[in-house]
């Protein structure tokens, strides 16, 4: 039997590591369905999903020249849509008020240097009061 990519098959779980699960589909070929595309949802520990002996239903994802198979199991269910790629068009268009004029590099470190300056004067007012540092009150 011919393993084709986009085929559904029927299968059975001979082994679980903790990448993946080892499945064997009809003619003894065995596959196996990495840890990401067991389910919709992360997978931490995929012992909690799958058990040695259990039959799933597999899709074929992916067949290499040196005869390795990758399945997925959260691709052959029912529910699983594939993710829409957003072509440029596509993309909500920025609105005027988002518009900021291109900075040279002067302007941007200039900016930079400012708003750094702000922020440590700010730490330092904070912390100085805080520790009893120069011109806080004491007592």
């Amino acid at each position: 039997m011919s393993i084709e990519v986009g085929s559904k098959l029927q299968g059975k779980v001979t082994g679980i590591t903790n990448f993946g699960a080892f499945v064997e589909l009809p003619g003894n070929i065995t596959g196996l369905v990495h840890i990401s595309e067991v389910a919709d949802n992360y997978v931490k520990d995929i012992n909690e999903h799958l058990k040695v002996g259990d039959e799933v239903q597999v899709k074929v994802i992916n067949v290499e020249k040196d005869g390795k198979i990758g399945l997925s199991i959260k691709k052959a269910s029912e529910t699983y849509r594939e993710p829409q790629q957003r072509s440029n068009q596509q993309r909500p268009k920025k609105q005027r008020d988002d518009f900021r004029p291109k900075e040279n590099f002067e302007q941007k470190m200039a900016r930079f240097l400012k708003d750094s300056e702000d922020r440590l004067a700010s730490l330092k007012r904070n912390t100085e009061s805080k520790r009893g540092g120069r011109g806080a009150r004491r007592g």
